[in-house]
């Protein structure tokens, strides 16, 4: 075995593959290129394994948050807020003064996510790309998108049953 072989096989650093490659130290890239995914609560997983239930009831109620800010006349924070009104669809909401309040509880919740949470739920729920096309825009691995997509869900759904947007289901504590 060549003398620059054995250093890469001991370096602490890295891998040796073959043909004597060395494959670093992949944490410090990924904190090097996609900051925000290392800064995340490890801890980011909702205690209630239960909420999954919720998920689809809790992307139904973004996706109506997406319609009624547009029907106010602006996009949702997690879009920006450069936009022209876009085209009113036929939803019914009791008054606009709901559809007002309704957006601002829906934006003081999403407020509460790290930033990649943020993207993650615009692109997929907002802006409805797939979990693939999310991770390649985001730049991170499909893997990463499919594991904290869910997650994400998960937190979004246990605020809103916090703040009473989202009622829980019957039978649940």
């Amino acid at each position: 075995m060549s003398a620059a072989l054995e250093a890469a096989v001991n370096s602490s650093s890295g891998v040796a593959l073959a043909g004597g490659v060395r494959r670093g130290n992949w944490k410090a890239k990924t904190a090097e290129s996609h900051p925000a995914l290392l800064a995340q609560r490890r801890d980011g997983a909702p205690a209630d394994s239960s909420l999954w239930l919720y998920r689809d009831r809790t992307v139904a109620l973004l996706r109506r948050y997406l319609r009624l800010s547009l029907q106010v006349g602006r996009l949702p924070s997690l879009l920006g807020r450069e936009a022209m009104r876009a085209h009113v669809t036929c939803y019914r909401a009791a008054t606009f003064e709901d559809s007002v309040i309704f957006v601002h509880d829906i934006d003081r919740c999403l407020e509460e996510h790290a930033p990649f949470d943020k993207s993650l739920i615009a692109l997929i729920v907002l802006q409805e790309y797939t979990q693939l096309e999310a991770a390649q825009i985001l730049r991170c691995g499909a893997r990463t998108v499919a594991r904290t997509f869910p997650e994400t869900l998960d937190r979004v759904s246990e605020i809103f049953l916090r703040r009473g947007i989202l009622l829980p289901l019957p039978g649940s504590r």
